[in-house]
């Protein structure tokens, strides 16, 4: 029995379908890392502008509909 990786000329659809959009669209994958680089590289956290935000947060009262 053979397999996918035994035959080297086998490609999946989904691979050709990869490839022909990648053809047809030669942009897409630095679409792609833009997209991610906004959504998930974010700038390093500021520990010190953390704590202070911490620190000057008001405490939100237990039951807050109550009219006392």
């Amino acid at each position: 029995m053979l397999f996918s990786k035994q035959i080297p000329e086998y490609e999946s659809e989904i691979t050709g379908f990869i490839k022909q959009l990648k053809a047809a669209n030669p942009q897409l994958e630095q679409q792609q890392r833009a997209g991610r680089a906004r959504l998930w590289d974010t700038a390093p956290i500021d520990l010190d502008e953390r704590s202070r935000a911490a620190e000057s947060r008001v405490m939100q009262k237990p039951y807050v509909y109550s009219s006392k």
